[in-house]
């Protein structure tokens, strides 16, 4: 579908770790009701305009998330793109392009 990722609804989670910075960006699919996150609630509530949360000014205590701790969810499945910065990640060998990723596989390990 051409453009797919630019016409979804999106939720970009920057994050700041210990091995460097981190982006997940929450693709939600045109029949996602909405995108939540566990420190804001629902954030993509199903209406055309552009919304922006910058957790750093808001009144709050910094978000901690434990390996494996839910980030967020879609409210009908939808796409999750994970970034790291530069040779932060060793890729799982078995991974290729188009490779099919279930819920809670092993994609790769941090880089020493």
């Amino acid at each position: 579908v051409p453009e797919l990722f630019a016409r979804n609804e999106r939720v970009a989670c920057i994050f700041d770790t210990e091995r460097g910075p981190m982006a997940v960006v929450l693709v939600g699919a045109m029949i996602v009701a909405s995108i939540e996150t566990v420190w804001a609630g629902l954030v993509t509530p199903p209406k055309r305009e552009l919304k922006t949360f910058r957790y750093d000014e808001a009144a709050r205590a910094p978000v901690h998330l434990e390996k494996g701790a839910e980030l967020g969810r879609f409210k009908l499945g939808s796409t999750a793109i994970v970034l790291f910065g530069p040779d932060q990640v060793k890729w799982a060998e078995e991974l290729a392009a188009g490779t099919p990723v279930q819920m809670g596989q092993g994609i790769g390990l941090p880089r020493a």
